[in-house]
């Protein structure tokens, strides 16, 4: 079994770590998208993160904006974060949301002011983030206070058999000691429902987990769909790939977490954990973006990502490590893959040594080393709506 030992990362003003150093430029709603590119264009070392949202929205869709942006802000990824809005009230709400946990966060609003003036003043604060983080050292952390997310994504039979276990095999391992992790595609379970309820630490968690996913399948699923889950599960490349029915992909994504593992509370869509290390479930879409989007905005800085056809997915903020044990996919899209387990099917790898590839993989990753997303420029972030704007 791979050593756990140190990792070297950012240790951010509320305590925790970040395995990125990111200024970010964060637009609150989607008309501020072009100021924030334009102080990204200006400010080398600067990322703008734009969006489709932020306007008319109310109610609990109206919250779950705005806790996907403060969430994104205060992840431990983001050294320093500007915030640009087109008012200020909400402008400050996210403001202020960040600043709680301590970093440096300044926001801009366009009215009366024009973009012209806003990018300016933005970008001259942002100069100044820019000169400040990219001084801060990086400093020796146990790798057992990293938050790894999982999701998985274009499966087949492959996922099941090979990359899905890999993670579990990695979870089954450091939840024990001490990591923060979280899994989720709420109708991705779907068939595998009662084998999900079974893996709770304890009957709330239970309870609350089969409350999340009916509510999914009675609000969503049964008033929308035209065929099983709307035509959409299993899709075209996982039925390319082997899987025929949505019950056989909830069986492969439930190996990711393991087969000792029990998650201990049920989140809401970018709800940071509050009870403390173990593995959570997150109510979320099983689109790869969107889920990604909300664990990375519940504060999780490295997210594992198995894939069986070949998924390209990337994160802004958060390094996506790809996993995948199709030889096929290894051989057309290599560039794509961080971690090759079709040692697997081969048998001339255990899931036990794969996992443990995988731990090499995120301490690589979480001490510097850009993933495959990252090189290739993936930068998906895809905001979760739960319903029409007024």
């Amino acid at each position: 079994m791979v050593n756990f030992g140190k990792i070297h990362a950012y240790r951010r003003e509320n305590g925790r770590i970040g395995v990125r150093n990111h200024v970010v430029i964060l637009p609150v709603d989607d008309i501020s998208n072009a100021a924030c590119e334009a102080v990204a264009a200006h400010i080398q070392g600067t990322l703008a993160i734009p969006h489709a949202y932020g306007r008319l929205q109310f109610g609990p869709d109206l919250d779950l904006h705005f806790r996907t942006m403060i969430g994104t802000g205060a992840n431990p990824n983001v050294a320093a974060c500007i915030v640009i809005g087109i008012e200020p009230e909400w402008t400050q709400k996210i403001v202020d949301g960040i600043a709680k946990t301590g970093k440096p966060v300044e926001g801009f609003w366009i009215e009366q002011h024009g973009d012209i003036a806003t990018v300016a003043a933005a970008s001259r604060k942002a100069k100044e983030f820019v000169h400040w983080a990219s001084e801060l050292p990086r400093e020796e952390c146990e790798f057992t206070e990293l938050w790894v997310s999982t999701k998985c994504g274009e499966s087949d039979t492959t996922t099941g058999l090979g990359s899905c276990p890999t993670v579990g095999n990695f979870y089954d391992k450091l939840i024990p000691k001490g990591i923060y992790g979280v899994f989720g595609e709420t109708s991705e379970i779907t068939g595998a429902e009662h084998i999900c309820e079974a893996r709770a630490e304890n009957p709330q968690a239970a309870k609350k987990f089969m409350a999340t996913f009916q509510a999914y399948q009675d609000e969503v699923i049964e008033p929308n769909k035209v065929d099983d889950l709307s035509d959409s599960q299993p899709t075209k490349g996982n039925i390319e790939g082997g899987l025929s029915t949505i019950e056989e992909k909830a069986l492969g994504n439930l190996e990711k977490i393991g087969r000792t593992c029990r998650y201990i509370d049920v989140l809401e869509p970018a709800e940071a954990p509050t009870k403390g290390a173990g593995l959570y479930f997150m109510d979320t879409s099983s689109a790869a973006a969107e889920s990604i989007t909300l664990m990375a905005a519940a504060g999780y800085v490295v997210h594992t990502f198995p894939t069986g056809q070949g998924n390209v997915v990337g994160n802004p903020i958060v390094p996506v490590v790809k996993i995948s044990a199709n030889p096929r996919t290894l051989r057309t899209m290599p560039e794509h893959i961080d971690v090759d387990v079709t040692g697997i099917l081969k048998r001339q790898m255990t899931i036990d040594e794969a996992g443990d590839e995988l731990t090499k993989m995120i301490t690589r990753t979480a001490n510097g080393r850009a993933t495959a997303a990252e090189t290739l420029g993936h930068r998906e972030f895809v905001l979760t709506k739960l319903y029409r704007s007024a």
